[in-house]
């Protein structure tokens, strides 16, 4: 059974890595581990692609329809947005999905301060200029200082760069509310497919616990909580988010 892995902002697919080799030694077929790079992030940005949500939906669907058979989708960031977008849209592409941002489908849901940032005209170009333009060191050091573990860090910085600043802007800035909030009316069509709500304690990007709980509840998924980790709980603790999955899977 495929496990497609879709990972966010800022960052590439290496972002997977310990998790992917936890799993490995946990018995999965590297065969079947299946990384995905949204446009901009890791992967070139075609001319006309205006890297919105709804686009970036659309662009998960088919490459989901070239695996050709139901998969086990896992999300992380903007690409745990991308997976929910996609549980909702077509659910019979998959087996189950994982998320670790439900709860910015909820009504409540605020984008966090950086987010807002990049959604302000010239606000949001001058930091992405300042972010991305910054020295490799400067950029790995930020990505550590955020919590993902200086192996990986290093990796995703040396893919940090213009192309990607301009995805994040036109990415943020079509998903401004109240767009998640529009998007998160459907939210109940997630549950035709077994949902897995990651919920990292320390994580404080992707909504407050009530709005992620509440989400994840209208999906139908299964809430797994991770006491003390945060945002990248995939580096942080890979052995922890595998055991979550593994079981996870096992119950689909």
């Amino acid at each position: 059974m495929p496990k497609v892995f879709v990972h966010g902002n800022p960052e590439t697919a290496a972002v997977w890595g310990p998790l992917l080799a936890e799993l490995e030694r946990a018995g999965a077929a590297r065969s079947e581990l299946i990384c995905l790079s949204p446009y901009g992030f890791g992967a070139p940005l075609p001319t006309g692609f205006g890297a919105t949500v709804g686009e970036y939906r659309d662009w998960l669907i088919g490459e989901l329809e070239k695996v050709g058979e139901p998969v086990d989708l896992v999300g992380h960031d903007w690409g745990g947005g991308h997976v929910v977008n996609v549980a909702i849209a077509r659910p019979d592409l998959l087996r189950s999905w994982a998320s670790d941002v439900v709860g910015a489908f909820d009504r409540d849901y605020v984008w966090h301060e950086l987010a807002q940032r990049w959604q302000t005209p010239g606000v949001g170009e001058a930091d992405v200029a300042e972010r991305f333009g910054a020295a490799l060191e400067t950029r790995v050091v930020a990505l550590v200082e955020r919590g993902v573990n200086r192996p990986v860090a290093e990796q995703i910085a040396a893919a940090q760069d213009e192309t990607m600043g301009r995805a994040v802007l036109a990415l943020y800035r079509s998903a401004a509310q109240p767009m998640m909030s529009e998007l998160g009316r459907d939210l109940e069509r997630a549950s035709q497919r077994p949902g897995l709500a990651i919920l990292a304690t320390e994580d404080h990007m992707v909504g407050t616990e009530r709005q992620r709980r509440r989400a994840a509840q209208r999906a139908g998924a299964r809430v797994e909580t991770l006491d003390g980790l945060g945002h990248w709980w995939m580096t942080q603790d890979p052995a922890r988010g595998a055991r979550a999955l593994t079981e996870f899977w096992a119950r689909c």
